[in-house]
C-alpha cells in the first residue's frame, strides 16, 4: 500500500512525520552514543571553519592542499580537549540554558586565544596569518548557532512527543475518507493521539498512511494492550447499521471506549473539533435499518398545512415539530402547558425554519392546558389547523403510578377535550401518539393510554355521517431512544458515574425505535388514515434492557462486574420491577394485524364500546376523579380497558400523606 497523495494529507502532516521520524531515534540513543555524536560535529566546525577563513582569505573558493591542513590538526586536537575539559559535552542539549552558551564562549576564547597566538603572532609560514583570528570567531558562531538550533528543534520536538505520549491514544476504525480527514482534523489535538488505523480491506491491512499503519480488526484486543489504547473512533459514515452492529460486537472484547464520527459536513469543512466527536449512537446495537419515508405521505400530511401539535415541548413532540418543519407547513401551531419546553422548542424551530429558508413560515407557540376546552376551541377557530397531532401526555409509569388522578385527568380527559374542539372546528386530521403499554396494561399511564384510543374510536364510528367529519387515528408504538426518562442515557449517566447500572429485572426486555424513525412513521400513518384506525409500528425484535446494558458498559472501554468477573468496572444492580411496570410490552391486543402500503406499519381491529355507552362511563370515571375517589376510578377504568390488571395496590401521593397506599 503507497503513501496517499499529498493533496489527501494536511502541509503539516507532511512536515511533521519526517521530523519526527528523524527525532525519535536521536532522543533514543545512549548517552554515551549522543556525546560522541556531539564531538563529531563539533569536529566538522572545527574542519569547515578552518577551509572558509581560507576562503575569506583568499576571496575565492580553494583546495585545502599541503601545509593548509596544518590549522586543520591544530584545531582538531586543540579544540576538543578544551571543549571536553569545560564541561561542554556534559550539558543536555535540547535543555541548554544561558549558562551553556556561556560555557561555549569560555571554552572557544580558551581556544581562539592559543589559536591566535601559534597562527596569528608567531605565524606559520604558508599560514595567512588572517586564519588564526577568522576561524575561532567563524567556529564561535557555527558551535554556537548549532547548540541554538539543537535547544530548539529537539526540545520542542521532545515536547510534543512528550505531549503526544500523555494524549489519549485512539485508532480509527475505517481508512476510507471520511478515517483520513478525521485523523487530519487531529493531528493538532489537545487530547487525543491517533495512532493508527483499523480496516477490515486486505489491501490496506499492513500499509502506512500519511505516516500512520493500518492494522487488521480482529488484532485489536492485542494492539489495545499493546500500545495502550482506550478509544476507537468508528468513521464508517456509509457502513450499514447491520454491519456496524457486527463492527461493534467484536470491538466489545477489547474493552475500549467506542466513539463515533461527527456530521460529514462540519468535517469536510475541516470545523471538527474533539467536543464534536459524538458519544456511541445506542441506535446502532439495535442492528436494524431504518427505512426511508415516503414523501408523498409527508406532503399529504402537512405541505402547506397549519399543523398543530400538543405537548410540543416534549421529546416526542418535540420531534414531529423537527420533522413538520422540514415539510415546509404554511403554519406550525405548538401547543404545551410547560413555559419552559415550549420556549425552548420553540427558539430550536425559529433557528431551523431560517436554516431552511422558510421565510413565510409561522412557527406561533401557545401556552395552553388540553384539558381547558373553551381555550382549546378558541385557539383551534382562531388558527384553524388541519392537522393535529396530540402527543400531550403523561407517560412515566412509576409517576403516573403513584399520581393516578392527574395521569387519568390529562391522559384521558385531555384527549376527549382535544378531539371534540378538533371536531367543532373543522380539523381534518387527528393523530394520537400512543404506546404499547395500552397493551393489556398493568398500569394506570397504559390504562389511560388505551382509554384515549378507545375514545377516538368511539368519536370515529359516531361521526361517520357527519360531514365534517375529523378523520380520527392513532399511532402506537414501544419506547424511544432518547426521549425523555428514556433507559439509555440513564444507563450512561450511571456508567459515568461508576455505577452500578440499575435493573428492574434481569429479563425486561422492551421494544425500541429511533426518535426521528418513529416520528416520521406517525406522521406517514396518520395520512394513511380512514377514520378510527390503531397504527402500530413496526419496532423489530424486543430487546432485553440487561444485553443493553452490558454492551454499554463494555463499549465504554470498560467491563461489567458479575460472578465471573469480580474485578470488573461496573455492577448490573437488579432492584425490581416497579409499580405497573411489566416485564414484556406488546403492541397488538388481538391477532393478524393487517399490512399497509407502508412496510413498517400496520393497522390493527380492535373493540372499543360505542359512543353513548362510553360516555356514560367516562362521566362515571370523571366524577370519581373529581371526589379523589381513586377505588371507584379503578374499578370504572378496569371495566372500561379490557385486560387491565394491576400489578399492586393504587396510590395517589397527592391524597394519601402519611398513608403510601390506598387498598384496592
Amino acid at each position: 500500500m503507497s503513501e496517499h497523495s499529498p493533496s489527501e494529507t494536511p502541509r503539516s502532516r507532511w512536515f511533521l512525520v519526517p521530523m519526527q521520524a528523524l527525532v525519535a531515534p536521536l532522543l533514543a540513543m545512549p548517552r554515551v552514543a549522543k556525546r560522541a555524536l556531539a564531538l563529531l560535529v563539533d569536529s566538522s566546525f572545527c574542519v569547515l571553519t578552518i577551509w572558509l577563513a581560507y576562503c575569506f582569505r583568499l576571496n575565492e573558493w580553494t583546495v585545502l592542499t599541503g601545509v593548509q591542513w596544518l590549522p586543520v590538526l591544530v584545531s582538531l586536537c586543540m579544540a576538543l580537549p578544551i571543549f571536553i575539559v569545560m564541561g561542554m559535552y556534559r550539558a543536555i542539549f535540547r535543555y541548554a540554558n544561558l549558562a551553556a552558551f556561556i560555557t561555549v564562549l569560555k571554552a572557544i576564547a580558551i581556544y581562539g586565544f592559543a589559536f591566535m597566538t601559534i597562527f596569528t603572532a608567531l605565524s606559520v609560514p604558508g599560514v595567512p596569518r588572517t586564519v588564526g583570528i577568522l576561524q575561532p570567531f567563524l567556529l564561535l558562531i557555527g558551535i554556537g548557532l548549532s547548540r541554538i538550533g539543537i535547544r530548539y528543534w529537539l526540545g520542542d520536538a521532545y515536547q510534543r512527543i512528550l505531549h503526544k505520549n500523555t494524549l489519549a491514544k485512539v485508532l480509527i476504525y475505517g481508512a476510507g475518507k471520511a478515517g483520513r480527514q478525521l485523523a487530519a482534523a487531529l493531528t493538532n489535538s489537545a487530547e487525543l493521539n491517533v495512532v493508527g488505523y483499523l480496516d477490515d480491506d486486505p489491501r490496506l491491512k499492513g500499509g502506512v498512511m500519511g505516516g500512520l499503519p493500518i492494522y487488521d480488526p480482529s488484532d485489536l484486543p492485542v494492539l489495545a494492550e499493546a500500545l495502550g489504547v482506550h478509544n476507537v473512533l468508528l468513521a464508517l459514515p456509509s457502513a450499514s447499521r447491520q454491519r456496524r452492529n457486527e463492527i461493534l460486537e467484536h470491538i466489545r472484547k477489547a474493552r475500549v471506549n467506542v466513539r463515533t464520527l461527527p456530521d460529514l459536513t462540519a468535517l469536510a469543512q475541516g470545523r471538527v473539533a474533539v467536543s464534536d466527536i459524538r458519544e456511541l449512537e445506542i441506535e446502532d446495537l439495535l442492528g436494524r435499518e431504518a427505512v426511508a419515508p415516503r414523501q408523498e405521505l409527508l406532503d399529504k400530511a402537512m405541505r402547506n398545512k397549519v399543523v398543530m401539535v400538543t405537548g410540543a415541548g416534549g421529546s416526542i413532540g418535540g420531534e414531529l415539530c423537527r420533522q413538520i418543519l422540514r415539510n415546509k407547513p404554511s403554519s406550525l401551531i405548538l401547543l404545551d402547558q410547560n413555559e419552559f419546553a415550549l420556549y425552548n422548542i420553540h427558539a430550536e424551530l425559529l433557528k431551523l425554519a431560517e436554516l431552511y429558508e422558510h421565510e413565510n413560515l409561522q412557527i406561533v407557540p401557545i401556552l395552553c392546558s388540553v384539558r381547558d376546552q373553551d381555550r382549546m376551541e378558541h385557539i383551534m377557530q382562531s388558527w384553524r389547523p388541519q392537522t393535529l397531532y396530540h402527543a400531550a401526555a403523561y407517560k412515566h409509569v412509576p409517576l403516573v403510578e403513584h399520581n393516578a388522578v392527574e395521569g387519568i385527568k390529562n391522559n384521558v380527559m385531555g384527549t376527549l377535550v382535544t378531539a371534540r374542539a378538533a371536531h367543532k372546528c373543522g380539523v381534518s386530521n387527528f393523530v394520537l401518539i400512543s404506546t404499547d403499554k395500552a397493551v393489556r396494561p398493568t398500569n394506570v399511564m397504559g390504562a389511560s393510554k388505551r382509554l384515549a384510543e378507545m375514545v377516538l374510536q368511539a368519536l370515529a364510528a359516531e361521526l361517520t355521517t357527519d360531514r365534517m367529519r375529523t378523520n380520527f387515528s392513532m399511532v402506537r408504538f414501544g419506547n424511544v431512544l432518547g426521549s425523555s426518562g428514556s433507559v439509555v442515557p440513564l444507563f450512561r449517566q450511571q456508567i459515568k458515574d461508576g455505577g452500578p447500572v440499575t435493573l428492574t429485572h434481569p429479563k425486561i426486555t422492551r421494544y425500541f425505535m429511533t426518535i426521528s424513525e418513529a416520528s416520521q412513521l406517525v406522521i406517514q400513518a396518520g395520512a394513511m388514515a380512514d377514520g378510527g384506525d390503531v397504527f402500530l409500528l413496526d419496532m423489530g425484535e424486543p430487546v432485553r434492557i440487561a444485553d443493553l446494558a452490558r454492551k454499554m458498559v463494555e463499549l465504554s472501554g470498560l467491563a461489567v462486574r458479575d460472578e465471573n468477573n469480580p474485578e470488573g468496572d461496573i455492577e448490573l444492580s437488579v432492584t425490581g420491577l416497579r409499580p405497573g411496570e411489566k416485564l414484556y410490552e406488546e403492541l397488538l391486543i388481538g391477532d393478524n394485524p393487517e399490512t399497509t402500503e407502508h412496510p413498517r406499519i400496520m393497522k390493527a381491529r380492535e373493540d372499543f364500546l360505542f359512543w353513548p355507552e362510553l360516555l356514560k362511563k367516562l362521566n362515571a370515571l370523571n366524577a370519581a376523579l373529581d371526589r379523589n375517589d381513586m377505588i371507584a376510578a379503578r374499578a370504572t377504568l378496569a371495566e372500561l380497558v379490557s385486560g387491565y390488571s394491576s400489578t399492586g395496590e393504587v396510590s395517589d401521593l397527592a391524597f394519601t400523606g402519611a398513608e403510601t397506599t390506598t387498598a384496592a
